[in-house]
C-alpha cells in the first residue's frame, strides 16, 4: 500500500513536472508570436505611412520642382542688351583717344578730326535711311547700329557726355514736339542777332 502511494505521488510529480516543462516551453512560443505579430503590424503600419508620404509628395510637385530644378536663366533683356550699352560704348571710345590708331578703329576716327568724324557719320546716316526707305527692318537695325556708334564717335570727338543728352531729352519729356519747336525757331534768330523772330 505504501508502495503504491509513492509510485501514484511519483506519477503526478512527473506529470507535474511535464505539464510545467510544457507551458514553460509553450511560453516562448507565444512571446516570439506576439513579438512576429508586432512586427509584422510595424511593417504595414511604416509601408502605410511611406505611401502617404509619397501621396503627398506626388500632389505637391512645384514644391519639389523648386527644390530640385534650378532657377530658369534670366530673360536677354536683363543680361545687358539695354540703352545702358550706349553709356558703356561711350566709354570705351572715350578710352581709345590715346590708342594706337593702328590698333583701334575708334581712335583711327578720332584722329582724322571732326571733318572726317561727322563725314563718316552723315554716311552711316544716309545708308540707314536707304534701309528704311528700302523697307529692309534687317538692314535697318544693322544700319541704326553704325549709325548710333558713330553718333557716339561724334560725342567724344565734340566732348559730348551721353548723360548730357539723356539730361536733355528729359528737360523735353512731356512737352509738345510743335511748342518745343517753335521756342527754338524763335530762339534762333535772336542768338544769330538777325534782328527778327522769323528765320530767313
Amino acid at each position: 500500500m505504501a508502495k503504491a502511494t509513492k509510485k501514484s505521488a511519483g506519477k503526478k510529480a512527473t506529470a507535474e513536472k511535464k505539464s510545467g516543462a510544457g507551458e514553460a516551453a509553450s511560453a516562448p512560443k507565444k512571446s516570439v508570436a506576439r513579438k512576429k505579430s508586432a512586427a509584422g503590424k510595424k511593417s504595414v503600419t511604416g509601408k502605410k505611412a511611406v505611401a502617404g508620404k509619397k501621396a503627398a509628395i506626388a500632389k505637391t510637385p512645384s514644391v519639389i520642382s523648386a527644390i530640385v530644378e534650378p532657377l530658369a536663366p534670366p530673360p536677354p533683356q536683363a543680361i545687358g542688351a539695354s540703352s545702358a550699352v550706349l553709356d558703356r560704348l561711350w566709354a570705351v571710345i572715350d578710352s581709345r583717344r590715346a590708342a594706337d590708331p593702328n590698333l583701334s578703329h575708334s581712335a583711327r576716327l578720332l584722329a582724322r578730326g571732326t571733318a572726317k568724324v561727322a563725314q563718316k557719320f552723315g554716311e552711316e546716316a544716309v545708308e540707314c535711311v536707304i534701309e528704311a526707305t528700302l523697307g529692309h527692318p534687317e538692314g535697318l537695325v544693322a544700319e541704326s547700329a553704325d549709325v548710333l556708334y558713330h553718333l557716339l564717335v561724334l560725342w567724344v570727338d565734340g566732348g559730348v557726355r551721353p548723360a548730357d543728352v539723356w539730361a536733355e531729352l528729359q528737360r523735353r519729356e512731356g512737352v509738345s514736339g510743335i511748342a518745343e519747336k517753335a521756342s527754338r525757331a524763335r530762339s534762333l534768330p535772336q542768338e544769330l542777332n538777325l534782328g527778327t523772330s522769323k528765320i530767313p
